[in-house]
């Protein structure tokens, strides 16, 4: 079954709190935000995935400086979490302190909790969302 996820539907179902992705019908890699061909096998016959939102925690950045419109965030935490479908996504860890973060953060066993929406900048085509975890 060949379908787009195009990054509309990607980032609306994020504003729900679900993260979808594309599952390669070739290989089985399973892709997130979607692509319009697998990166393993470049197949095109791709369907669209519900991913669980669990994952562990590959790396991580605490933000002091803030992007455009998001100043009153500062600081957080933005981590990379390999989701346990495996593919890799970005998003923020909430329910720590982000000036205590640490390397004991790699590793570690998180959940989407929620999305949230940031406005767009002058270089972004508008309103985004990021899947939002914490620590299992």
């Amino acid at each position: 079954m060949k379908h787009a996820l195009i990054n509309k539907e990607y980032h609306e179902a994020l504003k729900d709190g679900r993260i979808l992705g594309v599952k390669c019908a070739a290989c089985g890699t399973v892709t997130t935000p979607p692509k319009m061909v697998c990166p393993k096998c470049a197949g095109a016959d791709l369907a669209v995935a519900t991913l669980e939102g669990t994952g562990k925690v590959r790396t991580f950045t605490t933000v002091y400086v803030a992007a455009e419109g998001r100043e009153s965030e500062v600081p957080y935490v933005i981590v990379i979490v390999e989701l346990d479908e495996g593919p890799w996504i970005m998003g923020n860890l909430d329910g720590i302190d982000p000036k205590a973060a640490s390397m004991d953060l790699i590793g570690r066993a998180v959940t989407m909790k929620e999305a949230r929406l940031f406005p767009g900048d002058a270089y972004s085509a508008g309103e985004g969302a990021r899947p939002v975890f914490v620590l299992a």
